[in-house]
């Protein structure tokens, strides 16, 4: 049987949450994020996007693209309950479903098609329930395949159902310009145009030979998916390759107390995300952006870019999600890369996971009780959950005066599929 693969995306997700509560926005051009030149835009409606405002786009540039947008800090507790309320929806249609962030995942409705009708019919009966349920628009694209799926859901976009039949896969991706393909960043892309491939139709009838000298090892892997070849499996219960926090300070940091303080709050918030999630991390990666900008190329587009990015990461004997061990590690990364400069952004990461209690114990001669350890950060965890995450914390991790809006929370696990009875309660505005 041809499989079915839907794929569902929330439209301009945490700036349509915002216009849905607050009718006074709709119709505006709203921007989550960068609420400081500093920042970060998070998200844009399409109202914003049409001066060219887009997520990950720096703080001034957005200012500078729309002047008189409404920039706001969101609230990505309530982003993070909406999705869940989304997540159950999908539940309620197929249990093959895979993540990919809180606004979007994949669906596999090839065995729900006996239940439920045509792969049009479930496309529209979803997004009624989503309407239905979370007031909301989403768009939908249905294809025998994760990369078709996910292009038709961003051609139909804002509020879309595209199917692609199978065998009309070609007739959907040949016109497209090869920056579309999934897999092909930005300087691939630039690097195809030059060489004459401006079309993924284009790329799909290259020379293999020619395809390998400009984009290497995974040239082969790039065409088939020019050629809409995608055998991929959606897969159920996926989970982030990695946790972490970073936040851009308000003004260029040199200072080691504020640096201290910096880095033992993001392993806090690591840590305390690692035990909820039920893993333990064996690498601990620290990220280091300079306020030193570098010369930039590709005018605008590229402005993101140019403050050079530092990064150190170490293993640890014993796999952990202590945010005690995270601070300590993190500490220990920081004197090590030796930073003489001012810094713009700091980060801590946790990766290469193994489940709580699943992973054979490696003991470490120097480690604290396990036991004292674990409790203490079950504690923690406990008093936030009841009182707030500003509660209670380390003396080392004293807040540090970042704009909610420009801190990101990085790789957490996907929020969107969960039991019926999860509690509602998600995590601080980033």
């Amino acid at each position: 049987m041809t499989r079915v693969i839907l794929h569902a995306d929330m439209d301009a997700f945490y700036a349509s949450v915002e216009q849905r509560d607050r009718p006074e926005l709709r119709g505006k051009p709203v921007i989550i994020g960068a609420k400081s030149p500093r920042g970060v835009v998070s998200a844009a409606s399409y109202e914003a996007r049409k001066f060219g405002v887009h997520s990950a786009m720096p703080g001034f540039l957005a200012h500078k693209l729309c002047p008189d947008g409404v920039f706001l800090a969101g609230d990505m507790e309530k982003y993070v309950a909406v999705s869940r309320r989304v997540g159950r929806v999908f539940s309620e249609f197929t249990d093959a479903i895979e993540p990919l962030s809180l606004d979007e995942a994949f669906l596999d409705i090839t065995g729900s098609i006996g239940l439920f009708g045509s792969a049009e019919a479930i496309g529209k009966k979803l997004k009624a329930r989503v309407r239905e349920v979370v007031d909301l628009p989403i768009s939908v694209g249905i294809a025998s395949s994760k990369l078709v799926a996910k292009m038709a859901c961003g051609l139909g976009k804002p509020d879309g159902l595209l199917l692609i039949e199978p065998g009309r896969e070609a007739a959907l991706l040949s016109p497209l310009p090869v920056g579309d393909l999934y897999g092909i960043g930005p300087k691939s892309a630039e690097k195809l145009r030059a060489a004459g491939f401006s079309t993924i139709g284009s790329l799909a009838l290259a020379s293999p030979n020619v395809l390998a000298s400009l984009l290497g090892r995974r040239a082969l892997e790039l065409q088939a998916l020019a050629r809409g070849l995608d055998d991929r499996p959606v897969q159920a219960g996926r989970r982030a390759k990695s946790i972490g926090e970073e936040a851009t300070f308000a003004d260029d940091v040199r200072d080691r107390q504020r640096i201290v303080s910096a880095l033992c709050a993001h392993a806090d918030a690591v840590g305390a995300r690692a035990r909820r999630a039920g893993v333990l991390g064996r690498t601990v990666i620290v990220k280091v952006k300079l306020a030193r900008r570098r010369q930039a190329t590709g005018g605008v587009q590229a402005a993101h870019d140019i403050f050079p990015i530092l990064s150190h990461q170490t293993h640890v004997p014993v796999p952990t999600c202590s945010a005690e061990d995270l601070r300590r590690v993190a500490l220990s990364l920081w004197d090590e890369m030796n930073v003489a400069e001012p810094v713009r952004l700091l980060g801590v990461t946790l990766a290469d996971f193994v489940d709580t209690g699943t992973e054979p114990e490696q003991l470490d001669l120097f480690a604290r009780p396990k036991e004292r350890s674990g409790k203490l950060g079950q504690t923690m965890d406990a008093i936030a959950s009841k009182f707030g995450t500003r509660a209670l914390r380390f003396g080392a991790s004293a807040p540090e005066k970042v704009n909610a809006s420009d801190r990101e929370k990085l790789g957490d696990l996907p929020a969107l599929p969960v039991p019926p009875d999860e509690t509602e309660r998600g995590r601080r505005p980033r």
